[in-house]
């Protein structure tokens, strides 16, 4: 095996297709004295002769004749194997399972997008998991393919990307009595709030700014997610806190499908939230999976700063 030379397939593949030294040595871009001498070789290492003269031509033997029914598929197949993986997808027939975990508001905002980007390969399926943590170990275990929202404790070899940058606005009915007038922290803060958090926590950025002016929020409810939140909010009199790209998606859908809410710029400043595409580095050469991460930034990236927090 430690003498095995590859590149003899090509020659022999170009030797029986030319059925010359002179033809084949053109096709390869070598000089005839290189093609003879590569024949020597096939010929030792074949056992047979493969090319000899009758007149002024060289025919194939029984054994090239056997042999050029097997040569054009194995020499494909070795240039398959050893040509960058992503020369060779075929989207119309790549057949993949891709899992990507992203937070509710993700799916129901940008789901759709990703799913119509993805038509143009009809055998590949996406499943979206949901998102109850930041735990990376279901992507080093290869439980899922693909993370999506605010950079956690990833670990160092996490891949990550960075999709598009977001920030927080405010959300309040329509009509709603705050809306009337000039929004200031403290009417803001005595207003009661419904508050998106997974795990419960009441603490969040707007909460630190708040606190920085003296003031706190009256929380009333807490739910595990931005769509929750903002199905109370259009029902009640409570605000809350969204990204300012999930509210935008809200707005740009139908009527019967779109929350009676309406955004308002936060009366005090909060750090801006940069949503990520996250893999494991085994996946990095995967084609099929450079190909995803390019679909999704592409679809990230039609909303300028989109974003769902996780």
């Amino acid at each position: 095996m430690a003498e095995l030379d590859l590149n003899l397939l090509t020659a022999l593949e170009a030797l029986l297709a030319e059925g010359s030294v002179v033809g084949a040595a053109r096709r390869l871009r070598l000089s005839d004295s290189a093609m003879s001498r590569t024949l020597a070789r096939l010929r030792e290492a074949t056992g047979d002769p493969l090319l000899v003269r009758a007149g002024r031509r060289l025919v194939p033997t029984p054994r090239a004749e056997e042999l050029r029914a097997k040569i054009g598929g194995l020499a494909e197949e070795v240039r398959a194997v050893l040509r960058p993986a992503d020369a060779a997808l075929d989207l119309a027939t790549l057949e993949r399972d891709f899992t990507i975990r992203a937070a509710e508001s993700f799916v129901e905002a940008l789901a759709a997008r990703l799913v119509t980007a993805v038509a143009v390969a009809p055998k590949v399926r996406l499943r979206f998991a949901p998102k109850p943590d930041k735990d990376v170990a279901p992507l080093r275990e290869g439980l899922i393919d693909l993370e999506i929202g605010v950079l956690g404790e990833s670990g160092p070899e996490v891949r990550v990307q960075a999709l598009f940058r977001d920030h927080f606005v405010g959300v309040a009915r329509d009509g709603h009595p705050l809306l009337a007038g000039a929004i200031t922290p403290e009417r803001f803060a005595t207003a009661g709030h419904v508050i998106a958090s997974r795990r419960g926590t009441a603490r969040s950025p707007v909460d630190d700014a708040l606190a920085a002016l003296a003031l706190a929020r009256t929380v009333v409810a807490s739910v595990p997610s931005f769509p929750a939140a903002l199905a109370i909010v259009a029902a009640s009199d409570l605000v809350s806190v969204v990204p300012a790209s999930y509210l935008d998606a809200i707005a740009s859908r139908p009527a019967p499908l779109r929350a009676g809410v309406a955004g308002f710029p936060l009366p005090v400043a909060t750090d801006p939230i940069t949503i990520s595409q996250m893999w494991h580095p085994r996946m990095d050469a995967d084609a099929a999976h450079r190909w995803l991460r390019g679909v999704v930034l592409a679809v990230c990236g039609e909303g300028k700063e989109r974003s769902h927090a996780r």
